[in-house]
């Protein structure tokens, strides 16, 4: 790698604001605000919207479409005959 083009690599803290969750990586990602971690150290903190904490695919809350029930209604709607 040509030195002096890549951006520092570094702690952060994501912290996601729904969830109330936040999680110590590394990244190169900054953010302007500091947090103190439970190690003790104050790291840089990103504020995200959505994480794994709160999204509903991880969390197990997503919703399953009847896309049967869907595809029935259609046909029903548009008169489609079962015959060719």
């Amino acid at each position: 790698m040509k030195p002096g083009i890549h951006p520092a690599y570094g702690p952060v803290v994501f912290r996601d604001k729904a969830a109330g969750s936040a999680f110590l990586t590394r990244s190169t990602a900054t953010g302007a605000k500091t947090v103190e971690w439970e190690d003790g150290n104050t790291y840089p903190v990103v504020d995200v919207e959505i994480s794994s904490a709160s999204h509903p695919f991880y969390t197990g809350t997503a919703r399953v479409l009847d896309t049967a029930g869907r595809v029935e209604r259609f046909e029903r709607r548009y008169g489609r005959s079962g015959a060719k």
